[in-house]
């Protein structure tokens, strides 16, 4: 029978923004410098970009407070992704 590893909610959420900030590697290699398998950090990004955090539900457990605050997330997540995209674009557009 396997034991199962529990994380905390800020290693979760660090292991996320590891990921998001090291664009250069792989999913695999990202995983396995965290020490957790390539199903579990997938999971996990998942989780937050449906969230916008992880450990915090959807489901009838979160309040309705958790849930406004995830979708705001998720909208400033958008926001800043359209963002960057439009600066690229004028950058692209300017030379």
């Amino acid at each position: 029978m396997s034991k199962r590893k529990h994380y905390d909610q800020e290693f979760k959420l660090n292991a996320v923004k590891y990921y998001l900030d090291n664009e250069n590697s792989s999913v695999d290699q990202r995983a396995e410098h965290l020490g957790v398998s390539r199903s579990t950090l997938l999971k996990w990004i998942n989780q937050y970009e449906q969230t916008g955090g992880v450990g915090v539900g959807t489901g009838h457990y979160a309040s309705q407070k958790d849930k406004e605050i995830a979708e705001l997330k998720r909208e400033l997540r958008d926001v800043r992704a359209a963002n960057n995209v439009l600066k690229k674009a004028i950058r692209i557009l300017g030379e």
